[in-house]
């Protein structure tokens, strides 16, 4: 009687698990369905962003080569084609080396429009503060003290990577501005800066002896042309391809 009384016990719960097995099979499968549409979509993302990076990557040595070689029309069509691309990287330095262009051209408006964008598309403050910083140099001579300030103040923040060269552009700033007082001050930091190059430091002594000595207005004319811009990056950060070789370097604002 109790092997009975086992088979019957036995039958029921295997309905049970029957009938539990139906109800969350459907729920477990589709679990796994969004998993695995999930897991294809995160893999298409990366596959279709190193694609782009990759024929960014071409692309842009391919203007660097067409530069060198004199085709400048060839490399703007190319480096164009790059700005339009979705490798942040990449499309941030061509339309640095379009804005460039454009100074070079005497066309001060349309390369702070160029810079302006590629410092919204770089991926990091390393790419994206050199055109900041180009933008801001563009309009070193011609834009408001309080537009400087505002476009060169965030860029002297600890921790930013060019805050020298911001902190020398916004000395400039203010020297012609006619701000000697606050110029100097700024000239002194940047002379005990450790994080400032020797040739900036340079500048500063030359210009606080210059506003001491009174004859600091003979220095706006040269000031543009005295500023060095950081170098664009040889490469983005990890994960990107680099390019095929160095890119030429977007001339200073002034520069001849």
């Amino acid at each position: 009687m109790v092997d009975v009384f086992d088979e019957v016990e036995e039958q029921l719960r295997s309905e049970r698990y029957k009938s539990l097995a139906l109800k969350v099979l459907p729920i477990l499968g589709g679990v796994l369905a969004v998993a695995l549409v999930a897991a294809l979509a995160i893999w298409g993302y990366q596959h279709f962003r190193n694609q782009a990076a990759a024929e960014a990557s071409e692309k842009y040595a391919q203007a660097i080569d067409a530069f060198n070689a004199g085709r400048r029309d060839e490399a703007i069509r190319l480096w164009g084609e790059v700005g339009e691309g979705s490798s942040k990287a990449y499309k941030s330095l061509a339309l640095q080396h379009l804005g460039g262009m454009k100074l070079a051209d005497n066309k001060p408006a349309e390369a702070v429009k160029l810079f302006d964008q590629a410092a919204d598309a770089a991926p990091n403050a390393i790419i994206g503060d050199v055109a900041r910083l180009k933008s801001a140099f563009a309009l070193l001579d011609t834009a408001p003290y309080k537009d400087m300030e505002a476009r060169l103040t965030p860029l002297t923040e600890e921790g930013r990577p060019y805050r020298a060269e911001a902190r020398e552009a916004l000395a400039f700033a203010k020297l012609m501005a006619g701000d000697l007082a606050g110029a100097r001050n700024d000239f002194v930091v940047i002379g005990l800066m450790a994080d400032a190059g020797e040739a900036a430091r340079q500048r500063a002594q030359a210009a606080q002896a210059m506003i001491d000595s009174g004859t600091v207005k003979a220095l706006p004319a040269t000031v543009k042309a005295a500023l060095a811009l950081p170098p664009l990056p040889q490469a983005p950060p990890a994960g990107a391809p680099a390019p095929a070789q160095a890119a030429p370097q977007t001339p200073a604002p002034g520069a001849q």
